[in-house]
Parts: C-alpha cells; sequence; structure tokens
C-alpha cells in the first residue's frame, strides 16, 4: 500500500514536472509564432523599405500626371508628394494602372489648381522596383515641372537617389503570399507539444511511464 502511494506521488511530481516543461515550450513557440506571422505580414512606410521584397506603402497628397506610359502594360509613372504630420514633405515615384486613373483624379486636379477643392489623402501599396537608368533621364527632363514653385531643391542626377531614392513604387504589384517553412515547422511542433501536454494530464504519455520505470530501476 505504502509502495503504491510512493508510486503514484513520484508519477504526479513527474506530470507535474513535464507539464510545467511543455507549457515553457508552448509559450515560447506561441510568442515566435505571433512574431514571425507578424514579420510575414510586414507592411512597411515607403521611406522605410530595405529591398525590393518589402510590401510598403505611402501617402498621396499631390500627383502629377504621367510622365512616362509602358504601353503594353498599360502603366503610368507619377510623380507624387507626401506630406508628414510635421509639415514636411518627400516626393516619390510611383506607378500605377492607367484604367485605375479616375480614383486619382481629383489629387491630379488638385495638384494642378484645376480645382480649389482640396481632395482627401490616398494611400497605396505595392512594391520597390529599381530605376533604370533610362527612367532616371526621364525624371530629371519632369521633376522640374512637379516641383513646388518654393522648393530650394535641385534635383540632378547626382542627387536624384538621394531625393527620390533609387526605386519606385509599382501599386500594380499585389502583395505576395509566401509559404513559410519556419512558421510551419513552428506550429507543427506547437502542436505537437499541445497534444503531449493533454496526454500527460489524461496520463496517457509513455513519457511518464518511461521515466517512472527508469526511476524505479534506479532505486533497486
Amino acid at each position: 500500500m505504502k509502495k503504491k502511494k510512493e508510486v503514484k506521488v513520484r508519477r504526479f511530481a513527474i506530470k507535474l514536472v513535464l507539464c510545467m516543461v511543455y507549457l515553457v515550450i508552448i509559450t515560447i513557440l506561441l510568442v515566435s509564432s505571433f512574431r514571425i506571422f507578424k514579420e510575414k505580414k510586414l507592411i512597411s512606410p515607403w521611406d522605410e523599405v530595405h529591398s525590393t521584397d518589402d510590401y510598403s506603402y505611402v501617402q498621396i497628397s499631390k500627383m502629377s500626371e504621367k510622365f512616362a506610359y509602358y504601353e503594353n502594360e498599360n502603366i503610368g509613372l507619377h510623380f507624387i508628394i507626401e506630406e508628414k504630420d510635421t509639415g514636411e514633405w518627400h516626393t516619390y515615384v510611383i506607378a500605377i494602372d492607367e484604367d485605375k486613373y479616375d480614383q486619382f483624379k481629383k489629387i491630379i486636379d488638385y495638384s494642378y489648381e484645376r480645382t480649389e477643392e482640396v481632395p482627401e489623402p490616398i494611400v497605396v501599396y505595392g512594391y520597390p522596383t529599381i530605376m533604370t537608368d533610362d527612367l532616371k533621364e526621364m525624371i530629371l527632363n519632369h521633376i522640374g515641372d512637379f516641383m513646388p514653385a518654393d522648393s530650394e531643391v535641385t534635383i540632378t542626377k547626382e542627387n536624384l537617389d538621394a531625393y527620390l531614392t533609387n526605386s519606385y513604387l509599382d501599386t500594380t504589384k499585389e502583395q505576395k503570399e509566401y509559404f513559410s517553412i519556419v512558421l510551419f515547422s513552428t506550429l507543427l511542433l506547437l502542436f505537437v507539444m499541445i497534444a503531449l501536454l493533454i496526454f500527460t494530464i489524461f496520463d496517457r504519455d509513455k513519457i511518464v511511464d518511461n521515466i517512472e520505470e527508469k526511476v524505479e530501476h534506479l532505486k533497486k
């Protein structure tokens, strides 16, 4: 009777330790999964992108008519101005599907003083595309017509990358869905740990039996 009680207490202690270990591992895996998922879905402001794989956005306060046009893709390139809450503004280049031109018409008309009605800013999303040398030449030839009259900056070949970056935001590209082997493996391991925890709680875990047998063997 005493031996059975000792075995019962010992098994309970083993189960308690295992459950605590499982819970710690599960917590770590949950936090890791959330961080991986969040990083995977991260959308960066345009001025914080680091590579052409970064899905990004920019808020348009003013916008030019297209200064370049890719006829086969029906894609137009436009200058835009993003105004920050601090009053600072930055000029960038974006590519749009020209079939969606009407979505930007109010901002474009306001930018050229065709109307006095101040439109709401528009947020657009896409991926960075590196500018070709030919495109940079076109930018230099046309940007002077769009820059604010009070601008003290003259865009040249030497400072173009510094002021406009070396890429444009291609809004015709939809956000990609990548299969993450790291996230999949983490979630799989998480489910395994949860299953082991449940088996241990309901006394169906062979690990407890194995540990119990080893402890009993050592005692002998």
